[in-house]
């Protein structure tokens, strides 16, 4: 079998940082948030794949070692490739190897900019910045609220921040009516004040 469908209830581990890799996933439903740790206790979300992602690449080169782990955030639906028959299909497929070079090019990208992020924004900033991109992947719901219901320490993870640091900043936020929390769901209310954050050291 050289791929399957495999499930993965919210919580549950696809794969995990320092494990041998086995395949390639790719999303057919639901979101995984894309982690790696962070000190001793900590993690930093790198990203979330939802529908379509590929995740799990970041483990192919010589080592073959994930860089990252992967965690359903909700329940998941995900196709594994295994290694082997995905590094076969690269050497005969040319336009899957491009494709996969323009996808590591732009995660170098995002990855250079977060680190950017870390050493120059304020706790302020990489909060707003982590809400933009959320409400910019997965879009609104009926209520205007970013589409994606994320635990505090998630959030957290994904604004390089502390929790305690992120309720504080999502309650300033929220005295300034810039965002609205309904629950877990949070809806950006003003979009230009939100920005405006992003470019404050």
């Amino acid at each position: 079998m050289h791929k399957q469908n495999l499930k993965f209830k919210k919580g549950e581990v696809i794969f995990s940082e320092g494990q041998p890799v086995t395949g390639i996933y790719f999303v057919y439903s639901g979101t995984a948030k894309v982690h790696k740790k962070w000190g001793e206790d900590k993690e930093l979300i790198i990203r979330f794949a939802s529908d379509g992602a590929i995740f799990g690449h970041r483990g192919l080169g010589s080592k073959l070692i994930y860089a990252v782990s992967a965690t359903a955030i909700e329940p998941v639906v995900v196709c594994f490739v295994d290694i082997k028959f995905f590094e076969a299909s690269l050497k005969i497929n040319n336009n899957l190897s491009y494709e996969l070079m323009m996808l590591f090019a732009e995660e170098l990208d995002l990855s250079e900019g977060k680190m950017r992020d870390l050493a120059h924004m304020s706790a302020k900033g990489r909060v707003a910045q982590a809400l933009l991109s959320l409400e910019e992947q997965f879009g609104k719901d009926a209520e205007g609220n970013i589409n994606l219901e994320l635990s505090r320490h998630d959030l957290a993870a994904f604004a390089a921040s502390t929790y305690e640091t992120l309720f504080r900043v999502i309650a300033d936020l929220t005295r300034d009516n810039i965002v609205m929390v309904t629950g877990k769901r949070l809806r950006i209310n003003n979009r230009q004040q939100m920005a405006a954050l992003t470019t404050d050291s």
